[in-house]
């Protein structure tokens, strides 16, 4: 009995550690020209490259190469902290839809970057992986309306993300 114990102890803790099943599903169509240009970050799950940034911004222009700049930036722990920046670039996934793109801060290696809902007039924007462990709101604005906010998270639910670990990102 003691084993059987240990033993459904030992896998409650196995399983709650595991990453949740997520509906990932990209868009299929993208108008590139009118995904470039800045985005607020509203919402994101905790990840340590912004640990502790507030007002994040980022800001997406084509390259020369065809390539997408990336120019990702924030402020240390106030409006008024330190700001901090850094600068990757995107491309189209091999094999991937629309939505689906790679991006890289750290030469040549790529993460994914899934658009998962994109409004209609393009003025907010739902990014996530392949994992579960990455989500971004983002808006053309630096705040989203209520009843925005609601239908998104209302999504994102449906799709098996846990909206209660977004952080919910302060804004000028």
């Amino acid at each position: 009995m003691k084993l059987l114990l240990t033993s459904l102890a030992f896998f409650s803790l196995c399983t709650a550690a595991m990453p949740q099943k997520v509906d990932n599903t990209p868009i299929t169509k993208l108008d590139l020209d009118r995904y470039l240009g800045r985005w607020y970050e509203i919402a994101r799950y905790d990840h340590s490259f912004e640990r502790g940034l507030v007002g994040c911004m980022a800001d997406y222009s084509l390259r020369d190469d065809g390539k997408i700049k990336v120019l990702n930036s924030g402020y240390l722990k106030t409006l008024d902290g330190d700001y901090k920046e850094s600068i990757g670039k995107a491309k189209a996934r091999k094999n991937g839809t629309e939505g689906q793109l790679q991006v890289s801060f750290f030469g040549p290696f790529y993460a994914d970057y899934d658009i998962l809902e994109l409004a209609p007039d393009y003025s907010y924007s739902v990014v996530g992986s392949s994992s579960p462990r990455y989500l971004w709101i983002l808006s053309r604005t630096p705040h989203l309306s209520t009843a925005t906010k609601d239908k998104i998270l209302r999504n994102l639910r449906q799709r098996g993300y846990d909206t209660s670990k977004l952080i919910w990102v302060e804004q000028r």
